[in-house]
């Protein structure tokens, strides 16, 4: 339960927890079994329960140390409903346009601060949100596809690719599903070399536990071809260091 600051224990051991996770460059997860990554679209939609995230404290430091511009401003939207709770919360809400790395949230923390919270004008800017997250998004997806064309007429560097692919699909907050699918492709496509394919097992990492058992798994039981044979060889190899799965 909130305290007369406007504020709960768990609040601040996530608000911690986020911090530290964004140290390690490590995205933010939803609280619950399915660990999906926390997703602008899920900020913005008030009808669903964030449980712990519904707290300002882990709210402020999405919107003030999330390296993705969408996901940052999405959390200072959900901030509105607490942000006149108390005194100290609507100072925290106050100082994100300093302490944020992104100009759309200083212009949308100064907007409304300005405005004395006016509903109007918080109905304009959430408005407004969903707009630009759903084209920054697009904008990201259209990077990755022309970084491929790139690629495809050797006109882009394999590692740079590669690099390039992670941190857009990540600062576009791309689906787990596409990206999934997307690196699928390329694992098994007889177009990319397997160096880049290399690459690619490299920096599965970045991605969570269960998408990258999924990619694992359906990679090594795709159709065997000729130039997937050490690919598939690397696959198991990684297979093995793999944590158990959990058991429900």
């Amino acid at each position: 339960m909130s305290n007369n600051l406007g504020i709960t224990r768990q609040g601040l051991d996530l608000a911690l927890s986020l911090r530290e996770k964004y140290l390690a460059s490590e995205p933010p997860v939803i609280l619950d079994e399915t660990h999906r990554l926390l997703m602008p679209e899920h900020l913005l939609n008030r009808d669903i329960d964030l449980q712990t995230y519904e707290d300002p404290l882990p709210l402020a430091m999405v919107a003030s140390r999330d390296p993705d511009s969408p996901m940052s401003i999405a959390a200072v939207i959900r901030m509105f409903s607490s942000a006149l709770s108390t005194p100290l919360v609507t100072e925290v809400f106050s100082m994100l346009g300093e302490t944020s790395k992104h100009a759309v949230v200083k212009q949308c923390v100064e907007a409304v601060t300005e405005s004395a919270f006016n509903p109007e004008v918080i109905k304009k800017i959430r408005y407004k949100a969903t707009k630009f997250v759903v084209i920054s998004r697009s904008r990201y997806t259209e990077a990755l596809k022309n970084n491929l064309k790139f690629l495809m007429a050797g006109q882009i560097d394999a590692s740079v690719f590669v690099t390039e692919f992670f941190k857009l699909s990540e600062a576009g907050n791309l689906r787990l599903d596409i990206r999934k699918r997307l690196i699928l492709g390329l694992l098994t496509s007889d177009k990319i070399r397997p160096s880049i394919k290399f690459l690619f097992l490299e920096n599965l990492e970045c991605l969570p536990l269960e998408i990258r058992r999924d990619i694992i798994n359906e990679a090594i039981n795709s159709p065997d071809k000729p130039n997937l044979e050490v690919i598939k060889q690397e696959l198991a190899w990684l297979k093995l260091e793999l944590p158990p799965n959990r058991v429900n």
